[in-house]
Formats: structure tokens, C-alpha cells, sequence
């Protein structure tokens, strides 16, 4: 494991605290590391409606447009147990034309638990070809990164 490191969100940062279920840990208690990646999915469809204010089932479902993962890297600092609170800080790193690069930082009373650096490509879901971020999705994402710093 890696030294121990404070984390502190930038003040307006999006931030969810989820509970470790026993269905998220191994036999040992500890947070199982693939379950990690659902639960910050969740926080990106929590970001999407309840920071940025827009309609992800829409964005899918009916515009028919998805943002799926071409990268994912995550350092795992300090684990979490069965019975933990883990809070979620979203951190948009960089808005291209169609990619969205952002961090997701876990972490539990001051201190970093893990730390994901993703990157996501809008595509058309019925080609797969990559689309342009529409600008009502791309203004209120330039405006959380403007209120929360570069990560």
C-alpha cells in the first residue's frame, strides 16, 4: 500500500458519500476493487443529474448518445471496509470535442482512499462513431470546471 495522503475537495466540488455494503467486500471485508468501478459510475449519473441538472437516461436512451470509458487507471491508497462511509469528489481534468477526462477521488474522514483518472468519448450509440459534446451538455461542464478548479 502507499503512503497514507490528505484530501481535502475544492470548495463546490461534487461530492457523494455512499456506505460499504457487505456486497461490496471480499471474504476478508474489503472493498472488492471491481466494485469500486460501479459505484463511480453511479457518481458520474449522480453528477449528471444533480450537479450539471440534465437527463442522463435521456442522454442514452433518447438522444441515443453514450460516453463510454476508452481509459481507466486507478492507484487504490488506503482500502475500505464493510461498514465505512466513502465519500466521491468528480473532478472534470480536461473537456476535448467529443472526450471527457475527469478524476474520482474516494476518501473517508481527510484522508485519500483511492484515486481514478477516466476518460470517456461521446459516441452516437446507433454508429459508434464519436460526436461533438452537444453545448447543452458541454456549457454546464465548462461551468463546474471554471467553480471547481482543474483537477
Amino acid at each position: 500500500m502507499a503512503e497514507t495522503t490528505a484530501f481535502t475537495p475544492p470548495p463546490g466540488a461534487f461530492t457523494v458519500t455512499r456506505p460499504i455494503r457487505f456486497s461490496h467486500s471480499d471474504p476478508a471485508g474489503i472493498v472488492y476493487y471491481p466494485n469500486y468501478f460501479d459505484m463511480m459510475n453511479g457518481v458520474v449519473e449522480d453528477w449528471f443529474g444533480q450537479e450539471l441538472r440534465l437527463d442522463f437516461v435521456g442522454l442514452i436512451m433518447g438522444r441515443r448518445h453514450g460516453m463510454p470509458i476508452v481509459h481507466a487507471e486507478c492507484d487504490f491508497k488506503v482500502p475500505s471496509r464493510f461498514g465505512d462511509r466513502l465519500a466521491f469528489t468528480l473532478l472534470v481534468a480536461k473537456l476535448g470535442r467529443a472526450s471527457l477526462a475527469y478524476r474520482i477521488v474516494g476518501h473517508a474522514n481527510g484522508t485519500l482512499r483511492l484515486e481514478a483518472r477516466i476518460v470517456t468519448v461521446m459516441i452516437a450509440l446507433d454508429t459508434g462513431a464519436s460526436v461533438a459534446i452537444p453545448d447543452e451538455l458541454r456549457r454546464p461542464i465548462e461551468d463546474y470546471q471554471r467553480r471547481t478548479g482543474a483537477a
